[in-house]
């Protein structure tokens, strides 16, 4: 699976009961129950780094997009309408392109090499400017602008993402290599990276969770998964260059994958408001209580 493909069903159903970005969900049994299957599509995911670049694993997670989309139709009444479809559809072409293109997964054979990727002047530069920018939107604008605008959360979420893909890839070939025979737990820099996964993971939980309560998680799903995905993608070629074993004629082609996405997330977001409004016209699917003769259609 891709980008947090357990993530997102499961946080999803938290936005059922919870009120005002606290904590509530934590007494939900859905919230539970949807944590269960974001445990399980996260150990799938977290496989899937320990042989696959994170240019590959990624963009998979356009599936989560569409999954979420069809549960919060049925589960959260947030209908979905064709143009919904045809976002859903973009999505997943735009997978397929950039998985087809992906570049091959750089051999490793130490989690000492992981470490000395992680220490280059531009990933170390890179990672700066996240703290930076994570500190800004926590201590300045969660206060101000948290309630209202739905990228405030979601930055956060996608920026330490972005780097919890790199720890999490470190871990996994480091678990991958120790039972393979050679034991990479005997090094401090395992444990380091684990430390980052398990901060960056529970600081993930809270503000996806509090941006799922607040909106609509039609919208923030997708919109989610445009900026971790871009930011995982340029972490990962900054840190392990993957791009230099690609011709340009790949990297053209990943990149009108990813402007495909970027399309499907947009219809997305643009038609949110559709299933909630009566008068609406044609959705491809109605709530199980909608009988056809309470149908409008708007021409």
């Amino acid at each position: 699976m891709g980008i947090d493909s357990g993530m997102e069903l499961g946080f999803e159903i938290d936005a059922l009961k919870t009120c005002d970005g606290g904590y509530s969900y934590l007494k939900e049994p859905w919230w539970w129950a949807g944590m269960i299957t974001m445990i399980v599509g996260e150990g799938a995911n977290f496989a899937a780094y320990a042989y696959a670049p994170a240019i590959l694993v990624t963009p998979l997670g356009a599936l989560s997009i569409i999954f979420s989309a069809v549960l919060a139709h049925y589960i959260l009444d947030e209908r979905l309408h064709m143009f919904g479809v045809v976002g859903c559809i973009l999505c997943l072409v735009g997978s397929v392109t950039i998985v087809l293109h992906a570049p091959l997964e750089k051999d490793i054979t130490s989690v000492l090499q992981v470490w000395d990727l992680a220490t280059e002047p531009g990933f170390i530069a890179y990672c700066l400017v996240v703290f930076v920018l994570v500190v800004i939107l926590v201590f300045w604008y969660v206060p101000r602008y948290g309630q209202t605008h739905m990228v405030v959360y979601i930055g956060i979420c996608s920026l330490m993402g972005s780097l919890t893909v790199m720890a999490v890839k470190a871990v996994a070939i480091a678990l991958k290599l120790s039972f393979s025979g050679s034991n990479q737990f005997i090094y401090f820099v395992t444990w380091f990276f684990t430390i980052l996964v398990i901060i960056f993971c529970i600081m993930q939980l809270i503000y996806l969770n509090k941006a799922l309560d607040i909106f609509n998680t039609a919208v923030v799903s997708p919109v989610y998964y445009v900026m971790f995905t871009s930011l995982t993608i340029l972490a990962s070629m900054i840190m392990f260059k993957e791009w230099k074993s690609q011709k340009a004629s790949q990297i053209m082609t990943e990149l009108c994958g990813f402007v495909t996405i970027l399309c499907g997330t947009f219809l997305l977001h643009k038609t949110k408001d559709m299933g909630s409004t009566p008068t609406v016209s044609s959705p491809v699917f109605y709530p199980p209580d909608t009988s056809p003769s309470s149908r409008h259609i708007e021409l």
